[in-house]
């Protein structure tokens, strides 16, 4: 049922309109029904007598984003508590995200099942926020050798017994395993047919197993060089085969710290818009002071810029998505118009969504970002919705 705030229609007057289809200066868009109605340049669009005016000369406007790897925050923690992907949802479009992929990493069989649960059941009643579009499950299916920081307790080889109940329809959209597993290929085949996007990550495979892997229906890399061998000249392993192959698209934690600025701009020299994703990989400290917290089962050591387990292995990130964007042109060199499509069109894209989410366009379901002038999050929509509004605009 559309609330109020769906059903009255919301005309955005004056900004720069970015998406990978068009760019317009001083812009409008009519938001109606929760659905992009109409795009124009300044008076074209029609603005209906009843509707909400936002002015917002001086902004850019460009489409929700979305995160692909979020594992919990603001206190909370998605894998021993499922129940909070819509606690943590509500708070997401403060950071420009009106869509993602709540994060389940390597645990028992049976605490799968209780996040598939929490889908079946639907968000409680009254809850607005970013819409959670399925599971990305990471793990169980990972090289112990590249664990990071999943319990290699709970760390098996694939098997098709485990996946049984996977897929779209039972709240799975993305599962990441190491390819070189003994049984991946077939886990891998058996998952993409029904629909579920498979991720190689926590990886030894050297270039053959991944090639292999790409050919089984791997369609995408998990937080590249991560968790992954290093590129080297006479062995390219995982990354380079991530990097040669044109139908892959990869994941990039773009802080800083886990990759060097220098290696994210090579990244997008090689990928570009089209295949590069930036994910946050964010966990419980997101949002909240430096402290201790939990990823798991582990004790997680927080200051202001990582998230470490007790040996120093990289647990999450505390990264925002608004400040990937951010970090990626400063890294890159590139421009706002450019880095865009990695947290909009091009995740919309492997989601195979791209018809209702990732661009600005008459039909899309109205997910909305304002931005300033230093692209910090001013005005956030999600499906015509304003969640985040930093009170600076009529």
């Amino acid at each position: 049922m559309m609330t109020d705030s769906q059903t009255r229609s919301i005309y955005i007057k004056g900004p720069t309109i970015l998406t990978p289809d068009v760019s317009i200066e001083r812009g409008s868009v009519l938001v109606s029904n929760g659905i992009i109605h109409s795009i124009g340049v300044v008076d074209e669009v029609s603005q209906p007598d009843d509707s909400q005016v936002i002015e917002a000369n001086g902004y850019r406007l460009v489409p929700g984003f979305i995160d692909l790897q979020v594992n919990g925050g603001f206190g909370k923690d998605f894998t021993p508590e499922p129940e909070s992907i819509w606690e943590v949802a509500a708070e997401l479009p403060s950071y420009g995200v009106t869509a993602f992929l709540p994060t389940i990493i390597t645990s028992p069989k049976e605490t799968f099942e209780r996040a598939q649960d929490v889908f079946a059941i639907g968000a409680p009643a009254g809850f607005s926020g970013a819409v959670p579009l399925g599971l990305h499950l990471e793990g169980p299916f990972l090289n112990v050798a590249k664990k990071g920081a999943h319990n290699p307790v709970y760390l098996q080889p694939a098997n098709l017994e485990f996946v049984a109940n996977w897929s779209p329809e039972k709240g799975v959209r993305l599962v990441t395993l190491a390819p070189e597993l003994p049984g991946a290929l077939e886990v891998t085949q058996s998952l993409v047919e029904r629909g579920v996007r498979v991720s190689a990550g926590h990886s030894m495979a050297d270039y053959e197993q991944a090639k292999r892997g790409f050919e089984a229906g791997v369609c995408y890399g998990t937080h590249l060089f991560n968790a992954m061998p290093p590129l080297q000249h006479r062995e390219p392993g995982l990354i380079g085969a991530l990097f040669e192959n044109e139908r892959i698209t990869v994941g990039l934690i773009a802080d800083g710290i886990h990759v060097h600025p220098t290696m994210v701009k090579l990244s997008w020299q090689i990928l570009g818009s089209n295949r590069l994703t930036l994910v946050s990989d964010a966990m419980t400290a997101l949002g909240m002071p430096p402290e201790t917290y939990s990823v798991g089962d582990f004790d997680v050591t927080v200051d202001q810029e990582t998230a470490r387990l007790a040996d120093g292995t990289l647990a999450g990130s505390i990264l925002s998505l608004d400040q990937a964007l951010r970090n990626l042109i400063q890294f890159a060199g590139c421009s706002l118009t450019e880095a865009l499509p990695t947290i909009t069109a091009t995740p919309a894209d492997l989601l195979g969504i791209s018809g209702q989410r990732g661009r600005i366009a008459p039909g899309q379901l109205a997910d909305l970002v304002l931005l300033t002038p230093d692209l910090e999050v001013e005005l956030t929509i999600v499906e015509g919705q304003i969640l985040y509004s930093k009170g600076n605009l009529s």
